[in-house]
């Protein structure tokens, strides 16, 4: 794509060099199958392509993800926004979306103009910026939306999760003054290593993405300021000792970025972190603050996407856990397994008590052998099956069997409630 194209696409979570590949691994039928399997998500045809629908599974382990995320960039110090999902032409006009990234947006008419279905959420983020005067004492201002966005991908680079037409990014931007570039850094970059960390992911690689030092001409922002912008991210990385790699003439025109490939549990790399400076959208928008002296500056805007696109990173996840989550994102706790019709009642009363508590847990009262509900479990990969028999019934217990560790004999129902909660406490 040209540089003038790519400099208004923004951070891109669904772009196919994020994933590197390979062939020989087929994880494209995998993670369909998988998704199939435990009844997580589906893209229907009849509906449209690259729309996924998320089912009551699926949606559990959606929201669980999206509750850590809010709830640690809450603890961080951002605070979390809703935008619109539409707005008038005229924004993109002014962020420059309609003149460079126009074929890639929907646009219908309404009130007799025409309206945009929302690519990004950058200007959303700067129009609550701007509803009132900043001055160096309100920053840094650190604005979080897991905001769902809408793009006309080609109909033949759609795939699955990994590349949709609507997707949510668990989105940031951050207003601040030169002199807190490097602090905001590290902290996004300590954010991402306790996120990506708490789902699994402990091996990195980091791209730092500069300008082309003999084309500066190509480039938004001065000198001073680049150079800046570029010092910060790495004293940033140098802080937190990442080894990098410099890829002159890779940053777009609006501002270097630092990029964060993990690796999975089969060695594959993906690009889900990026930290991009942006020296064009505040002259476009205006956005700026008074320093000490009263006068008036642009802010330092960055972008920030840490999981890249909520759709994408679950697509990751399920492959890398190859659908056996832990405990605490898992869409089902436990399943209470009655061996005959004499316990449906209490296997029914013990997983209702269980919700009481806060646990996941469902009730298989049908009346089927105990091997063949054993056996469903374990294709949903339900981590804990609590058999009821007239034995356990009589006692108030349950008999334990754990996806990873087999039999782990008789629990008393208040006993086994307290593990579970503790499990999913520490997130084990």
């Amino acid at each position: 794509m040209p540089l003038v194209q790519e400099t208004h696409r923004g951070l891109d979570p669904q772009d196919p060099a994020h994933g590197v590949v390979d062939p020989r691994h087929g994880h494209r039928a995998f993670l369909h199958k998988l998704g199939q399997e435990l009844d997580l998500f589906s893209i229907s045809e009849e509906a449209g392509p690259g729309l996924s629908f998320w089912h009551p599974r699926g949606d559990i382990l959606r929201e669980e993800i999206m509750t850590y995320w809010k709830d640690l960039h809450r603890r961080r110090g951002y605070v979390t926004v809703t935008t619109p999902h539409i707005s008038k032409a005229e924004l993109w006009e002014t962020s420059g979306h309609m003149q460079f990234y126009r074929e890639h947006m929907y646009v219908f008419e309404q009130d007799d103009r025409p309206y945009v279905v929302k690519p990004m959420n950058c200007p959303g983020h700067i129009l609550i910026y701007k509803r009132k005067v900043r001055s160096y004492r309100h920053l840094p201002i650190r604005y979080a939306e897991l905001g769902t966005v809408y793009r006309l991908e080609p109909l033949g680079t759609l795939h699955g999760l990994k590349r949709v037409r609507g997707f949510t990014q668990d989105d940031a931007h951050i207003f601040c003054t030169p002199e807190q570039l490097e602090d905001e850094v590290c902290g996004v970059l300590d954010l991402t290593k306790e996120l990506l960390q708490e789902f699994g992911f402990h091996e990195y690689k980091v791209d730092l993405s500069v300008r082309d030092p003999e084309h500066k001409e190509k480039y938004a922002g001065s000198d001073e300021e680049w150079e800046a912008a570029e010092k910060s991210l790495i004293r940033a990385m140098e802080t937190h000792a990442l080894r990098y790699t410099r890829e002159e003439g890779e940053a777009v025109f609006y501002g270097p970025k630092i990029d964060v490939k993990l690796v999975d549990a089969i060695g594959r790399q993906w690009q889900m972190t990026t930290i991009q400076f942006d020296f064009n959208l505040p002259r476009r928008f205006e956005v700026t603050y008074t320093d000490s002296s009263g006068q008036k500056h642009y802010v330092y805007m960055v972008h920030r996407a840490i999981m890249g696109s909520l759709e994408r990173f679950i697509g990751i996840l399920i492959e890398h856990y190859a659908g056996d989550f832990p405990l605490w994102l898992a869409p089902e706790h436990c399943r209470l397994l009655s061996v005959s019709r004499e316990q449906h009642d209490y296997a029914k009363q013990v997983a209702s008590h269980l919700r009481d508590k806060g646990l996941r847990a469902a009730a298989d009262v049908r009346d089927e052998k105990i091997g063949y509900k054993i056996r469903e479990a374990e294709v949903l990969k339900v981590p804990y099956m609590l058999v009821v028999g007239r034995k356990e019934q009589e006692s108030g217990q349950v008999a334990v069997r754990a996806r990873k560790r087999g039999d782990l004999g008789p629990r008393l129902v208040e006993e086994m409630a307290q593990e579970l909660l503790d499990e999913i406490a520490n997130r084990q």
